[in-house]
């Protein structure tokens, strides 16, 4: 038995509890030699509250266990119409049913050999109760959270301005965090990494995503008083910033469009100052032009957005990864939006959205679509290899659907 504890017992109903003679005479029948066991035996019963349904088995890993040990706890999330995830405070899971071919005993009172006595010169008798028992068990898997629907939630009251804002209905919806995370199958500081990512704002206790005309109209009044003002695009000093532009915006919006297009920081003096992020800002200016254009001619599209952004800012076709796509293979070459945010979460419905929109791709101009797809372990190479083919066409390698589309 390699020194574990023998678990020996009778399940009778009422309960009958064994002595250590009993036991001795079990092992003598078995043929058992009680040097080769552990000196403490545990010996089983049914409770008399015993029930086989009121109780759901989790298997959870050392890190997850500590977490929960430490006084933490997971939050199951999901819609009826949505498979159930778990959620610690900063990643989810998947919940899945595993099946196991071994009945499951829960036994509140069983210890482990290492919380057995220590004295091995005494023979031991523990009685333990047997509350439930379990075929299956819980599984939890690291998975992606699910942030799709969450700037789809946001979209449905974007934020105008405060004279729009008078004018809306009070029927519109609007959320909490704690709404978002009643909703969201993500965990909390994932969500609230993805509300800045999307740029949200947090306006009278309720998030909310600016429309996308007003949040340039913000931009613009900020580009335009640094160039009035002749300051640097990595020195706008906050304070002067937000008294000129008061009478123009809230102060508050003036300062969340910097957080969004800037980085913030302080001088030696203590003022603070924000740095504008110059690929941020010729993208947004790049989406203005596109997003009413199914295609756009390139060389004209490059010729207009350099016109449109601030001076001394350059425009580059790689500040648009991720957002739009240029096709090459069109006389003449064109340019239109395509938003990863717009494609579908799941890893298969993703591929098949984009082999449909093109049938064949460079690695270059795949990657920003499918690299929030990745796993811990996986990567762009490993995801390409199982759902897509690779070929070469003129000298390049391209990637073309396993499946029909």
């Amino acid at each position: 038995m390699d020194g574990a504890s023998v678990t020996l017992g009778q399940c009778n109903f009422p309960r009958s509890m064994r002595t250590l003679p009993e036991i001795q005479a079990t092992l003598q029948v078995a043929k058992l030699d009680p040097a080769e066991l552990q000196p403490s035996v545990q010996c089983l019963s049914f409770s008399d509250s015993f029930s086989s349904g009121d109780y759901c088995l989790m298997e959870v890993d050392e890190t997850l266990c500590k977490y929960i040990e430490s006084g933490q706890s997971l939050i199951i999330r999901g819609d009826v119409d949505e498979h159930a995830v778990v959620c610690s405070e900063d990643k989810t899971y998947d919940l899945k049913m595993a099946d196991t071919s071994n009945t499951l005993l829960i036994i509140p009172d069983c210890r482990t050999p290492d919380q057995l006595p220590s004295d091995s010169s005494t023979e031991h008798l523990i009685h333990c109760q047997i509350y439930g028992f379990a075929k299956n068990y819980w599984e939890l898997k690291r998975t992606r959270p699910k942030l799709k629907k969450l700037k789809k939630l946001l979209m449905e009251n974007q934020y105008e301005g405060p004279s729009s804002e008078k004018e809306r209905s009070s029927t519109y919806p609007k959320y909490t965090k704690e709404d978002l995370m009643e909703s969201i199958q993500a965990s909390e500081q994932e969500i609230m990494q993805q509300l800045q990512l999307i740029r949200a704002c947090r306006i009278e206790g309720y998030w909310r995503i600016l429309e996308f005309d007003y949040e340039m109209k913000l931009l613009s009044h900020i580009t335009q008083l640094v160039d009035s003002e002749s300051w640097s695009f990595s020195k706008i000093p906050l304070t002067i910033c937000l008294q000129e532009l008061e009478l123009l915006e809230p102060r508050e919006m003036i300062e969340h469009c910097l957080n969004c297009y800037g980085k913030r920081y302080t001088n030696e003096a203590g003022e603070v100052f924000y740095a504008l992020n110059e690929d941020e800002v010729c993208k947004s200016n790049a989406l203005m032009l596109l997003r009413n254009a199914v295609k756009f001619n390139l060389s004209e599209f490059e010729e207009v957005w350099q016109q449109s952004v601030p001076e001394g800012m350059s425009t580059r076709l790689d500040q648009l990864k991720g957002v739009a796509l240029v096709d090459r293979n069109s006389r003449p070459q064109v340019i239109f939006q395509l938003n990863v945010e717009d494609l579908p979460e799941n890893t298969q419905e993703r591929f098949n959205s984009l082999f449909h929109i093109r049938a064949k791709w460079t690695e270059e101009d795949i990657a920003p679509y499918i690299q929030s797809l990745c796993g811990e372990k996986q990567t762009i190479g490993t995801l390409l290899t199982k759902y897509a083919r690779s070929s070469m066409q003129n000298g390049v390698k391209v990637f073309n659907s396993r499946r029909p589309v």
